[in-house]
Parts: C-alpha cells; sequence; structure tokens
C-alpha cells in the first residue's frame, strides 16, 4: 500500500469512495475554468488556448497532435460512460494532465510524475483548475515509479477509466501489465513508443524481450513499430485474461513516436489472422500474414527452391489486424469538428490525419504500405504520383489510401506485381 507524505496532495488519493463523480457537463465546447492562482513558472506555452508552463521538464512541441487525440478519445469516453477518471503516469510538466481535466471534462486526474523536481511546476500548471476538497476533488499529484502507482491503485482497488503511459523507448512495455491491473473493463489505455530501431529489425532481441516479437528490417519498419506495440500489450493483457483492440494507432516521425490507443475488457487471446507473423520477400516485393500453425512451412508464391527462400524475412509475433476503428475515428473526427479543431479555420493537419486514419481503416486494406519509389525502381520507370496511381489501381478495383505513416507510400490489396504493371502503363511502358 502506498505510503503518502507531503509529496502528494490528497490524504487518501486511492481511496475508491474518496471522489463524488460530478454530474455529466456538456462537451460541446471545452473550456478553462480557472481558479485565481497566478502561475510563475518560466517557459509559458499556450497549447489550444491553454496556457502552461514547462520549467526544466521535457517537453516536445512535435507532440501536441498526439496529445489532441488523447483528449478527444478521453471526452469520448466521458460523453458515452458519463464519468472519466485518468491516471497520467509520466506526467512531465502536467500539460495532458491539465487538457484532461479543461477539455476531455475529467471528474479527477491523477498526475504521476517520478521526478520530484518537476513538482512545482505540475502543481502550478494545474492549479488553473480549482482543486476542491474531500470527495469532489478534481485531481491529485504524486512522484512514484510508473509501475509502483500502478500496483498501488490496483491494491486499493482504485480502478481508472483512461490510463496515459508516456514514456521513452521501449518503457511502456515493462508497465502495462501492471497498467491493465489498475484498469475498469471496457477502459482505455493510451500507451506509447520510441523505440524506432527494433521497429528498423535492428535490435531483434531487445525488442523480443520489450515485445515478444522478434522484428527483421521491412520496407514498412514504422508500421511494424506500430504492431509490435500492440502485439506486446496484447501479450500481456492475455496474461490476466483479458483482451485489448487498438481504436487508433499513430506514428509521428519526430522521436520517432508509436502511440496506440487499447480498449480492455475481458477475453483470450484474438483470432490468429490478428495476432501472428508477417513475412515479406525482398525478390517480388510482397507480403503475407503467416498464423502459428504455419510456421515451418513458409515460402512465397513467387519461388519454390530452398535458394529462393532465403529472400524471406519473417517478423513476430505481432498485431497483424486493423490499426484504426474507422467507427471510432468518425467519432473523434465529428468531436473535433464540433469543437473547431478541424476546418477551414484550424489548419489541415489534425483533420487530414484523422481522415486518413479513416480511410487505412477501410477492412479490404492488408497490413504494411508500399513505397512508390520501389515501386518505380521495380518498374524502371519515374516515380508515379500517389494520385495518379491510386486512380488507377481504383479503377481496377482495388482498394487503395494513402497511408499517415509515410508520406510517399499507398496501402492497397494490389500485389506489388500489379503496381508495377500500372506504373509502367502511366509512364507509357
Amino acid at each position: 500500500m502506498l505510503s503518502l507524505n507531503p509529496k502528494t496532495l490528497s490524504p487518501s488519493p486511492f481511496n475508491p469512495r474518496s471522489f463524488l463523480i460530478p454530474k455529466k457537463p456538456s462537451i460541446s465546447s471545452p473550456s478553462l475554468y480557472v481558479n485565481s492562482t497566478t502561475c510563475c513558472q518560466p517557459n509559458q506555452i499556450t497549447e489550444r488556448g491553454i496556457l502552461f508552463y514547462t520549467g526544466d521538464t521535457f517537453f516536445r512541441h512535435e507532440s501536441a497532435t498526439g496529445r489532441d487525440l488523447g483528449v478527444l478519445s478521453a471526452a469520448l469516453y466521458k460523453q458515452s460512460k458519463g464519468q472519466l477518471r485518468v491516471l497520467d503516469a509520466m506526467c512531465g510538466c502536467g500539460i495532458r494532465s491539465l487538457r484532461y481535466l479543461v477539455e476531455s471534462k475529467a471528474d479527477f486526474v491523477l498526475a504521476n510524475d517520478a521526478n520530484e523536481s518537476h513538482r512545482r511546476v505540475i502543481l502550478d500548471n494545474l492549479a488553473q483548475v480549482e482543486r476542491l476538497e474531500g470527495e469532489k476533488k478534481r485531481w491529485v499529484v504524486t512522484h512514484c515509479e510508473a509501475n509502483r502507482i500502478l500496483t498501488d491503485c490496483y491494491l486499493q482497488r482504485d480502478y481508472f477509466d483512461y490510463i496515459d503511459l508516456d514514456s521513452f523507448g521501449s518503457d511502456s512495455s515493462f508497465f502495462l501489465r501492471a497498467a491493465f491491473s489498475s484498469l475498469k473493463l471496457d477502459g482505455l489505455v493510451y500507451v506509447t513508443s520510441t523505440d524506432g530501431y527494433s521497429s528498423g529489425g535492428h535490435r531483434p532481441f531487445h525488442s523480443l524481450s520489450a515485445f515478444g516479437a522478434y522484428v527483421r528490417p521491412m520496407p514498412y519498419a514504422n508500421e511494424l513499430g506500430l504492431r509490435i506495440l500492440i502485439g506486446g500489450a496484447v501479450r500481456e493483457a492475455s496474461v490476466l485474461g483479458y483482451r485489448v483492440t487498438p481504436l487508433f494507432s499513430y506514428y509521428s516521425y519526430h522521436g520517432p513516436v508509436f502511440r496506440v490507443l487499447l480498449r480492455m475488457n475481458r477475453g483470450k487471446l484474438p483470432e490468429k489472422r490478428d495476432y501472428g507473423f508477417i513475412c515479406y520477400c525482398n525478390r517480388c516485393g510482397n507480403s503475407q500474414a503467416v498464423s502459428w500453425d504455419e510456421l515451418g512451412q513458409i515460402r512465397c508464391p513467387c519461388n519454390n527452391s530452398t535458394k529462393d527462400a532465403a529472400s524471406l524475412v519473417v517478423s513476430g509475433p505481432l498485431w497483424t489486424g486493423p490499426l484504426h476503428s474507422g467507427a471510432y475515428i468518425m467519432e473523434m473526427l465529428n468531436l473535433a469538428e464540433q469543437w473547431g479543431w478541424v476546418g477551414k479555420a484550424a489548419g489541415t493537419g489534425l483533420e487530414k490525419l484523422l481522415k486518413r486514419m479513416l480511410e487505412e481503416s477501410d477492412p479490404r486494406l492488408p497490413f504494411g504500405y508500399i513505397k512508390l519509389d520501389e515501386v518505380a525502381s521495380r518498374a524502371q520507370t519515374n516515380t508515379p504520383s500517389i494520385s495518379t496511381i491510386m486512380s488507377s489501381l481504383h479503377k481496377e478495383g482495388y482498394a487503395a489510401s494513402r497511408s499517415h505513416i509515410a508520406h510517399n507510400a499507398i496501402k492497397t490489396d494490389c500485389p506489388m506485381a500489379g503496381c508495377i504493371r500500372i506504373a509502367k502503363k502511366i509512364h507509357g511502358c
């Protein structure tokens, strides 16, 4: 049990009876309810109209989109469930915790950061929202290692609706089991990885220990980063008798950063088609999913000889199912529109991302993406434009979309040979 001291702002933050959930407020327009506290910290920044201070904490402006996605998903949970209790396990300067309180209308936020030197900054930022007292308390600040705070919440039976794990490298994989233990059924976990080396196949034994997947170099490495993160979560949840499903998966090149929102419920491992192995053939450029019972029988249709089999690389086990829920992305897009976050006056970044994710949600699209430079190289032509080749693919009845992960790549159910043929046709070859 956590022994509380002056480092916390509540005599009993983990008592499940400590908080009274207020009546469900409207989330149609997020607004900031502040008290009279004046912040006196350096490095003042505004994000989505909310003022906060970073002090000496690590902070990335480029991660604002990831925070937008988290706020939207938390607000949707509050809208559907009528309540929202958030645990921000590695809160940094506290901007995510503040935004969950202000924009997602969280009833309560536990903002935790292991570095106690961040305390003053976190307190000044969260003080913009009236803390209140007793059963109506809105937020608490603690300073514990993430696994400790998650485990203590579980031991106190103080379960949360939404847990944000924003860590470096592959550290999130070490917190997942404790996070699932302290999450309510049908709750959400927003998990992070910044381990680009593992997704690129450069550290296969590290990815094996962190995510339970042996990863080899493949052309769509950044999508593999999302898939091994989901696969690791699937493995950890299954140990506890839970099943997790990705609602959206987001890659950003800065870092790089891999973020996935997962919903947890009771259940067994997913169907074998959603959790298995991915095989890529360097010879023909095609990929295929391989189930557990097909191991030892892997070969590419483009070859039959043992020598040609050396062109095959296999990664896994990992998530081979859909990266997004199309229905959920549409809900996020509608809410963003209600809030004025998309549209002519709001810029195109978030809107373009959500619409691209929506395109990627087409159930006909397989895993992976095809880089147009690779198509051009194999076809020995100039690189075709994305709009031209997608139009040609659609005319021939194939599914095709842009990828939010790689700007010069497409997702399609057309095999590489078909893409090469179309590229040659476009250039009159």
